[in-house]
């Protein structure tokens, strides 16, 4: 029997997840990177850490972090020869919580959201963020600017706060919702690799809503909420954007 693959620790969830060449012939799939993928290559490429640094940041042993960097090398220089688009999605990986001490997390991703926006609640409190504006429940998730965040308590909402998203966009939103402690989130369209973010982080989705962000929220509530289980965001269809990508790690197999 093989050996369960170890979740190997993101501390940076991509901001862009999709990239189109300007002019392209191409009818080719878009070649997918994975998050662990792209976490090897920001560490190795862009921080200049060695494979071993990498890999304590990673939480993995040095070879594994080869077998993945050479797999991320390889995928990239295919889509710049070939020229064609790439996407960020899926892969074996667990978010960091951006609370650990160690000093190899100072610059971490979440820690910096938790920083900012980091707010505790009880145990028996539940927490709704929707995507918000005007009133409105905002329709493009990874352009959302503020979020309305409810706390609810024996199913009644308790209080409400409006919270900016400091110019987040896309899969970095996750971390602002992780740092918020949200339990589910209401939006309108969301593309597969946001769904992927929220997924790993533990937050339950409620897509494909429209109208006023406080009736959504009492809907919900009362289990007469009415969303779509396959929501996709129109902006990443038009472009072929995939579903939410599968992994075996997060809060469903590795523990937060």
């Amino acid at each position: 029997m093989s050996r369960p693959v170890k979740c190997r620790r993101v501390c940076h969830f991509p901001k862009t997840l999709e990239f189109l060449p300007v002019q392209s012939e191409s009818q080719r799939a878009p070649i997918l990177l994975t998050v662990d993928e792209y976490e090897a290559i920001r560490l190795i490429d862009r921080e200049g850490l060695s494979q071993k640094a990498c890999g304590e940041r990673m939480q993995v042993a040095r070879t594994t972090v080869q077998k993945i960097y050479d797999s991320a090398r390889k995928k990239l220089a295919e889509a710049l020869v070939e020229g064609v688009p790439f996407q960020i999605e899926g892969g074996e990986f667990q978010l960091c919580d951006g609370k650990s001490a160690d000093r190899e997390c100072m610059d971490c991703f979440k820690r910096q959201y938790h920083q900012q926006y980091e707010k505790e609640k009880g145990d028996a409190v539940m927490r709704i963020a929707v995507a918000y504006e005007n009133g409105q429940i905002f329709q493009h998730f990874g352009r959302t600017e503020q979020f309305k965040v409810y706390d609810v308590i024996n199913g009644d909402v308790a209080s409400s706060e409006v919270v900016g998203t400091n110019g987040s966009g896309h899969g970095a939103l996750a971390g602002v919702l992780t740092a918020l402690n949200v339990d589910a989130l209401i939006c309108g369209g969301i593309g597969g690799g946001a769904q992927a973010a929220l997924a790993a982080a533990g937050i339950r989705l409620y897509g494909g809503v429209s109208g006023g962000a406080d009736e959504a929220v009492k809907a919900l509530l009362k289990n007469e909420l009415d969303f779509e289980p396959d929501v996709h965001c129109e902006h990443h269809e038009n472009h072929g954007d995939h579903a939410c990508g599968e992994h075996g790690c997060g809060k469903h197999a590795c523990g937060g």
